[in-house]
């Protein structure tokens, strides 16, 4: 059996845009739902959102059964141990949040690989290797395995290109609400400041040959990012669309 590609790093690497959405509710039909909508990725979120490394499990399932589309798993912190359990539970592509140094992205990646060249732990029957029936997985695991580090301080901005540029960091994903409260404008992902920092990590991040990624719930700002070149883009929230939507709905019979 051979080691499954990862669709999300091959374009990447192509350089195709891929568009995303944010998963928070913790039930494997709305991973399944969102895949099935079209997106290329679905995040599937475990810093912010009630999920557990458990709950990632029939996510990761729900999405592979909907072809075409990826799943990416942002842990809850960059910690070795919680990244060899989400790989050993099959997930390709990680997001690692809070990344503020070169240090940081190291350490992250060396969590992605196993020795000499890392430290993941190993462990020969696991859902990642298709319990043990995909021929030297260990040797090869590396090669489908795709890293995001996200970049979300004034501390992380200001060294973005040390980030960006260690070996085995496959993109930088954005995060505009931290980069807005860490800059002083809480709550202000839209202010000039904040967008003008932005508008500056993708360029920077450009210049380096980095993919960029981002998430905003605005079109236009979703639309400005994606033509200033991110590569990957998440258009929402399932659980803000969800608020959203019924809210719209009840205003809407309410008032006719």
């Amino acid at each position: 059996m051979d080691n499954p590609t990862n669709l999300f790093k091959s374009a990447l690497r192509a350089g195709r845009p891929q568009i995303g959405i944010w998963n928070a509710i913790p039930q494997p039909m709305i991973a399944e739902l969102l895949a099935g909508c079209g997106f290329d990725w679905v995040l599937v979120d475990t810093e912010h959102a009630p999920m557990e490394v458990r709950d990632v499990l029939p996510a990761l399932q729900a999405v592979a059964a909907q072809l075409g589309s990826s799943a990416v798993v942002r842990v809850a912190i960059n910690d070795w141990v919680l990244i060899k359990r989400h790989l050993d539970q099959g997930a390709q592509s990680l997001m690692v949040p809070y990344v503020q140094s070169r240090a940081e992205a190291e350490a992250a990646v060396r969590a992605m690989r196993y020795p000499p060249r890392g430290v993941r732990g190993v462990a020969g029957i696991t859902r990642a290797s298709r319990f043990g029936l995909i021929a030297d997985y260990i040797a090869r695991a590396e090669q489908e395995l795709c890293l995001i580090v996200q970049v979300e301080t004034r501390a992380g901005l200001e060294r973005l290109e040390d980030i960006a540029t260690v070996e085995g960091v496959d993109g930088v994903f954005i995060g505009p609400a931290d980069l807005a409260a860490s800059l002083g404008f809480p709550g202000q992902s839209g202010h000039p400041e904040v967008v003008a920092a932005i508008e500056g990590a993708i360029a920077r991040l450009k210049a380096v040959g980095v993919p960029s990624g981002i998430l905003s719930t605005d079109p236009v700002l979703s639309r400005r990012w994606m033509e200033l070149g991110t590569a990957f883009t998440a258009l929402g929230i399932d659980i803000a669309l969800l608020a959203r939507a019924a809210t719209a709905l009840r205003a809407e019979v309410a008032c006719g």
